[in-house]
């Protein structure tokens, strides 16, 4: 009797071990699903976050194009009380000595007047003088202008000029006019200094957007002072020299590119919610099995209470 009753004395100890290996192994299954849950949120939200990031910030595809010629720019000068003395087009870097400088000269530039309204605020009337400006970057072409200007008031004297990429696209404008004034807004003002020779060396960049494409000048600048030999009386007349070049025969192509790509990022996804539904369905079985297991515990509580009743 006394064996007996130490055999069913360890019943309960057994069962009572067994129900708590299977409410830590169930509590562990929960842990795994929430951990399972936890990572495919944050993968869909990084996803998403760094698909939205890229599409925001295209990668810029930089390529250089080598030309023997440029087409011809638009040289737009804005002498105000000056007077253009000369413009003559040279090749291979080479400017003959100036003979009777501040005296006009023949030259051969291709110059057209333009008089338009600012296109800001003020919109004040002004004069643009445009000229044809190099085109064979083989052979080094420049073009060498020369100003003079009387004696003014001002403390700084200087020319204000702006570069637009096509000096035909003036020449069949229908409205001139209307032309510079989108040039003024869409280009950029450099100037050059009285008493100087400034030296511009030309670049170009085009870049290409998701769909529109702009063009711009880039420009390296060098200034030499001019050393005034002309007599004292004839020096109240103010000098100004600009020399307009091509720095080298390479178009900078600058292209927009977008990296998002939406398919990539709608298999990661896609996934990412195949996780989802196979957690959703782990989390389903577990509960289940956890019902199922309550239900089994009960029947097994009610079967031993049975007898004593």
């Amino acid at each position: 009797m006394g064996r007996e009753g130490d055999v069913r004395g360890s019943r309960p100890s057994v069962r009572f071990s067994k129900a708590c290996l299977k409410n830590v192994f169930t509590v562990l299954l929960i842990f795994i699903y929430l951990l399972l849950t936890t990572v495919a949120i944050f993968l869909a939200y990084q996803t998403i976050s760094d698909f939205l990031e890229k599409l925001s910030q295209p990668v810029m595809s930089v390529t250089y194009k080598e030309v023997e010629s440029f087409p011809p720019p638009g040289i737009a000068l804005y002498p105000g009380n000056a007077q253009l003395l000369s413009c003559k087009h040279h090749y291979h870097d080479y400017i003959p000595p100036l003979t009777n400088p501040g005296k006009p000269q023949r030259g051969d530039c291709e110059v057209k007047e333009v008089t338009y309204f600012g296109p800001f605020i003020n919109q004040t009337e002004k004069r643009a003088l445009v000229v044809r400006g190099p085109s064979d970057v083989k052979n080094k072409e420049l073009i060498f202008m020369q100003f003079s200007q009387n004696e003014t008031e001002a403390d700084f004297s200087a020319i204000t000029y702006m570069l637009f990429s096509k000096f035909s696209d003036l020449i069949h404008s229908a409205n001139q006019s209307e032309f510079m004034r989108d040039c003024e807004k869409n280009y950029s003002m450099w100037t050059f200094s009285g008493g100087f020779r400034t030296w511009v060396k030309m670049s170009l960049v085009k870049t290409s957007g998701k769909s529109n494409q702009a063009v711009e000048f880039r420009q390296e600048s060098s200034v030499v002072k001019f050393n005034d030999k002309r007599p004292e009386a004839e020096q109240t007349n103010e000098l100004f020299f600009a020399v307009f070049e091509w720095r080298d025969p390479f178009i900078q192509d600058i292209r927009l590119i977008v990296t998002a790509n939406p398919w990539s990022s709608m298999a990661i996804l896609c996934g990412v919610f195949m996780a989802l539904f196979k957690a959703a369905n782990f989390a389903k079985l577990t509960i289940k099995w956890i019902i199922k297991m309550r239900k089994r515990h009960l029947r097994n509580k009610a079967r031993e209470l049975s007898p004593v009743s």
